[in-house]
């Protein structure tokens, strides 16, 4: 099963959202967030963003 790893890092005043995917791809997100939690759920938004992203996942197992 492929693992999809949701991150917040410091940045700034605040945390940076990333997504990284199985192949090493990573997305970060050009905003910062005030809390951790905030930066999480805005990786997970924007992963729901990339449908053709998910789609290959499925297709590739990984």
């Amino acid at each position: 099963m492929p693992t999809i790893q949701l991150s917040a890092t410091p940045k700034g005043n605040g945390y940076q959202a990333t997504v990284t995917f199985p192949d090493g791809v990573s997305i970060n997100s050009a905003e910062t967030y005030p809390t951790i939690g905030e930066a999480i759920a805005a990786a997970a938004m924007k992963l729901l963003d990339m449908p053709e992203r998910l789609a290959r996942l499925d297709q590739t197992g990984g």
